[in-house]
């Protein structure tokens, strides 16, 4: 029989390490998105793949540069949430680790929904299989209902956080598969900085950067 997943929230010291300790484990934590209204069921996801980000020392940081109003959260204390806005359209969540200051932190890149399944349903439409509900990070936030009003969520105040992690069933080291971030470009994409879980249907397909064409 399979041991049901442990429901102790992570503490802030979880996550109050290096970055690239704390990627690979997250992997099979789980995640709980509950609506405050109570208008929707709660969200559980199981964590399957992660990319870490490691601020000022990583050309693929959005910290890389330096604090801005857009990426202040990355700056705070370890264990809250980063959500940023791309292309015009998508929100990818991140949480933020190491200690406060040094801006590392950890894009999830997909999950597989374990509870509220009908909920993520309805706000994945496209998804043609469930597997698909949180492939891939925008995906995972559309499923979630994560977008900028969740920006510097504190994932450790388990009870009255809108978004939580539970300590779940981590992976052993021999599930764990690393590579390139996708679309990552320059220096930044040579690092093996994106953890998956070995074989496992919920993660996205690796796609190398492609420079954005300008418009004539």
């Amino acid at each position: 029989m399979i041991a049901a997943p442990d429901r102790t929230p992570l503490a802030r010291t979880f996550f109050d390490r290096p970055v690239l300790e704390v990627a690979p484990d997250l992997l099979g934590r789980v995640l709980v998105r509950t609506d405050p209204d109570g208008r929707t069921d709660p969200i559980e996801l199981r964590i399957t793949e992660v990319e870490a980000y490691d601020g000022p020392n990583d050309p693929g940081s959005h910290a890389y540069r330096g604090p801005t109003a857009r990426n202040a959260v990355m700056f705070g204390p370890p264990g809250h949430v980063y959500v940023y806005f791309t292309y015009g359209m998508w929100h990818c969540m991140n949480l933020v680790c190491g200690p406060e200051g040094t801006a590392s932190g950890i894009l999830l890149r997909a999950g597989e929904i374990t509870e509220g399944i009908e909920v993520a349903r309805k706000r994945r439409l496209s998804a043609r299989h469930d597997r698909e509900l949180a492939k891939g990070p925008a995906r995972l936030a559309t499923a979630l209902g994560v977008d900028r009003s969740l920006d510097g969520t504190d994932a450790c105040a388990s009870e009255s956080s809108p978004l939580s992690l539970l300590h779940g069933t981590p992976v052993t080291s021999d599930q764990v598969l690393s590579g390139p971030r996708t679309g990552v470009a320059g220096d930044g994409g040579v690092h093996p900085w994106r953890f998956w879980i070995t074989n496992d249907p919920t993660v996205s397909p690796y796609r190398a950067h492609t420079p954005r064409r300008r418009r004539t």
